[in-house]
């Protein structure tokens, strides 16, 4: 299954990952859509319990939104995955890795959550 639904979060309307355009992946999932996938994917490795991922998840879907054309985005949550966080050596929560062609080419670890921060740490890699 590649999206699953996200358990609620008090305080939150939504909670991080659910719906928008970044779809979750497994550790069945994520080698087959991430490391097999074409072109520039950014995967984010996240928690739910993870305040800071709770702050950058709507800026991250909307930059994940204006960028879908050219990049794919996937989430991972390192606490149903922890096999994914150890072998990308994930040590906190946000962190996006880029990644093309199946390929690691970029990574940035809780990034500040701005959409022009966001959308220049996604890109920058791919240009």
């Amino acid at each position: 299954m590649i999206d699953q639904p996200a358990p609620p979060v008090r305080g939150h309307a939504r909670a991080p990952g659910s719906g928008g355009s970044i779809r979750t992946v497994t550790s069945e999932t994520f080698g087959p859509l991430v490391l097999a996938g074409e072109g520039p994917i950014v995967v984010e490795f996240m928690s739910y319990g993870c305040a800071h991922c709770r702050v950058i998840e709507p800026i991250l879907q909307q930059v994940a939104e204006s960028v879908k054309r050219e990049e794919t985005a996937f989430r991972v949550n390192i606490a149903v995955d922890p096999e994914l966080a150890a072998a990308y050596e994930i040590q906190g929560t946000p962190t996006l890795i880029m990644f093309l062609n199946g390929s690691v080419i970029g990574r940035a670890e809780g990034p500040s959550p701005t959409v022009p921060n966001l959308l220049a740490i996604i890109t920058q890699p791919f240009a």
